[in-house]
Protein backbone atom coordinates (compact mmCIF):
# COMPACT_ATOMS: atom_id res chain seq x y z
CA UNK A 1 0.00 0.00 0.00
CA UNK A 2 2.69 2.30 0.98
CA UNK A 3 4.14 1.58 -2.72
CA UNK A 4 0.97 2.86 -4.15
CA UNK A 5 0.88 5.46 -1.98
CA UNK A 6 4.24 6.84 -3.33
CA UNK A 7 3.40 6.01 -6.99
CA UNK A 8 0.31 8.23 -6.96
CA UNK A 9 2.15 11.36 -4.99
CA UNK A 10 5.13 11.30 -7.68
CA UNK A 11 2.35 10.95 -10.68
CA UNK A 12 0.68 14.10 -8.92
CA UNK A 13 3.85 16.14 -8.37
CA UNK A 14 4.61 15.20 -12.23
CA UNK A 15 1.39 16.31 -13.22
CA UNK A 16 1.25 19.71 -11.68
CA UNK A 17 4.71 20.65 -12.64
CA UNK A 18 3.66 19.52 -16.05
CA UNK A 19 0.30 21.62 -15.64
CA UNK A 20 2.27 24.88 -14.39
CA UNK A 21 4.57 24.75 -17.03
CA UNK A 22 1.86 24.70 -19.43
CA UNK A 23 -0.08 26.95 -18.47
CA UNK A 24 2.62 29.38 -18.74
CA UNK A 25 3.18 28.74 -22.23
CA UNK A 26 -0.39 29.20 -23.33
CA UNK A 27 -0.48 32.79 -21.18
CA UNK A 28 2.29 33.82 -22.87
CA UNK A 29 1.94 36.45 -25.71
CA UNK A 30 3.30 35.57 -28.65
CA UNK A 31 5.94 38.64 -29.84
CA UNK A 32 7.30 39.21 -33.28
CA UNK A 33 10.93 39.95 -33.13
CA UNK A 34 11.74 43.26 -33.40
CA UNK A 35 13.58 44.01 -36.75
CA UNK A 36 17.60 44.49 -36.56
CA UNK A 37 18.66 47.59 -38.22
CA UNK A 38 21.93 46.62 -39.77
CA UNK A 39 24.31 49.59 -40.93
CA UNK A 40 26.36 49.66 -43.55
CA UNK A 41 29.78 51.57 -42.92
CA UNK A 42 30.63 54.84 -44.69
CA UNK A 43 33.50 53.17 -46.71
CA UNK A 44 35.19 56.41 -46.25
CA UNK A 45 35.24 56.07 -42.42
CA UNK A 46 36.14 52.40 -42.73
CA UNK A 47 39.23 53.22 -45.06
CA UNK A 48 40.35 56.04 -42.41
CA UNK A 49 40.05 54.06 -39.63
CA UNK A 50 42.00 51.00 -40.73
CA UNK A 51 45.07 53.44 -39.25
CA UNK A 52 43.26 52.77 -35.85
CA UNK A 53 43.73 48.67 -36.48
CA UNK A 54 47.06 48.36 -35.31
CA UNK A 55 46.23 49.50 -31.51
CA UNK A 56 42.53 49.87 -31.26
CA UNK A 57 41.66 46.49 -33.75
CA UNK A 58 39.56 46.60 -36.85
CA UNK A 59 36.29 46.35 -34.42
CA UNK A 60 37.76 48.84 -31.65
CA UNK A 61 37.74 45.81 -28.73
CA UNK A 62 41.48 46.85 -27.78
CA UNK A 63 43.56 44.38 -25.51
CA UNK A 64 45.91 45.35 -22.64
CA UNK A 65 46.40 48.88 -21.67
CA UNK A 66 45.15 50.69 -24.87
CA UNK A 67 41.51 52.17 -24.13
CA UNK A 68 39.12 50.48 -26.09
CA UNK A 69 36.91 52.39 -28.64
CA UNK A 70 34.34 49.83 -28.99
CA UNK A 71 31.20 51.26 -26.33
CA UNK A 72 31.85 54.76 -26.83
CA UNK A 73 29.61 57.02 -29.15
CA UNK A 74 30.60 58.51 -31.99
CA UNK A 75 30.45 62.13 -30.48
CA UNK A 76 32.33 60.93 -27.61
CA UNK A 77 35.24 59.54 -29.93
CA UNK A 78 35.27 62.63 -32.33
CA UNK A 79 35.49 64.76 -28.68
CA UNK A 80 38.42 62.85 -27.61
CA UNK A 81 40.18 62.61 -30.87
CA UNK A 82 39.84 66.71 -31.46
CA UNK A 83 40.99 67.23 -27.64
CA UNK A 84 44.04 65.13 -28.70
CA UNK A 85 44.25 66.90 -31.75
CA UNK A 86 44.83 69.98 -29.17
CA UNK A 87 46.38 69.40 -26.68
CA UNK A 88 43.49 69.59 -24.42
CA UNK A 89 43.79 65.32 -23.54
CA UNK A 90 47.28 64.70 -22.48
CA UNK A 91 48.36 61.53 -24.46
CA UNK A 92 51.64 59.97 -25.46
CA UNK A 93 50.36 58.81 -29.28
CA UNK A 94 46.73 59.62 -30.19
CA UNK A 95 47.94 63.27 -30.46
CA UNK A 96 50.68 62.82 -33.05
CA UNK A 97 47.84 60.26 -34.95
CA UNK A 98 45.06 62.53 -34.29
CA UNK A 99 47.34 66.11 -35.52
CA UNK A 100 46.97 64.32 -39.55
CA UNK A 101 43.50 64.23 -39.49
CA UNK A 102 40.88 67.40 -40.70
CA UNK A 103 37.78 67.90 -38.76
CA UNK A 104 36.31 65.73 -41.70
CA UNK A 105 38.05 62.81 -41.29
CA UNK A 106 37.58 62.55 -37.55
CA UNK A 107 33.97 62.62 -37.48
CA UNK A 108 34.17 59.77 -40.72
CA UNK A 109 36.39 57.42 -38.14
CA UNK A 110 33.87 58.52 -34.75
CA UNK A 111 30.87 57.37 -37.18
CA UNK A 112 32.48 54.25 -38.24
CA UNK A 113 33.24 53.01 -34.82
CA UNK A 114 30.48 54.37 -33.49
CA UNK A 115 28.08 52.41 -36.29
CA UNK A 116 30.03 49.06 -35.43
CA UNK A 117 28.54 49.14 -31.65
CA UNK A 118 25.29 48.60 -34.07
CA UNK A 119 26.30 46.08 -35.97
CA UNK A 120 28.08 43.84 -33.14
CA UNK A 121 25.00 43.74 -30.79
Amino acid sequence: MALKYQIFLVAGIVSSVALHASVGAVAAPKRSPRPVKVVEPDPRGQNLALSCAGCHNTDGKSVGIIPAIYGKTAEYIESAMKDFRSGNRPSTVMGRHAKGYSDEEIHLIARYFGELQGNNK
